[in-house]
């Protein structure tokens, strides 16, 4: 039994992290996210069925946001719940594709932040990135 719960969990990602960004951001993540190609996709390690399963973390925000004033929607922070595996597939994204797609570097910043902070990895502590758009890669932290 015990080792039931332990493949389904498995399954599932891990355990759920909470994930907090104002609508703006989730929102430009989102098209970002929409903008790749199958070669980007590729290049990622991801398939069609995982950009469309990160793709319904993002939307689901529009529900917390529904009862928001339109005026205050933009800076409105909303929590994201997803498994710890998508906030690790979404940080790969943030490093590697963002800066290409992101409208200015303080939407990769709060990202790569919220990032870091939700998935309580120690060894992912600090990201150095150009903002040509080159490959990010993660600096650990001593």
């Amino acid at each position: 039994m015990t080792r039931g719960l332990a493949q389904r969990w498995r399954r599932r990602g891990g355990r759920i992290v909470r994930l907090l960004l104002t609508f703006d951001d989730i929102m430009e993540f989102a098209l970002a996210l929409l903008a790749l190609s199958p070669a980007e996709l590729e290049a990622l390690g991801w398939s069609f069925a995982d950009r469309k399963r990160l793709l319904d973390h993002f939307l689901a925000s529009g529900k917390s946001a529904q009862g928001v004033d339109p005026g205050r929607l933009a800076k409105t922070p909303i929590e994201l719940g997803m498994p710890q595996r998508d906030v690790e597939r979404l940080q790969l994204f943030a490093r590697r594709e963002l800066p290409k797609a992101a409208s200015n570097a303080g939407v990769i910043d709060r990202v790569l932040s919220a990032l870091d902070a939700a998935s309580h990895r120690p060894d992912i502590a600090a990201v150095s990135y150009r903002r040509n758009g080159a490959a990010c890669r993660p600096s650990k932290m001593n």
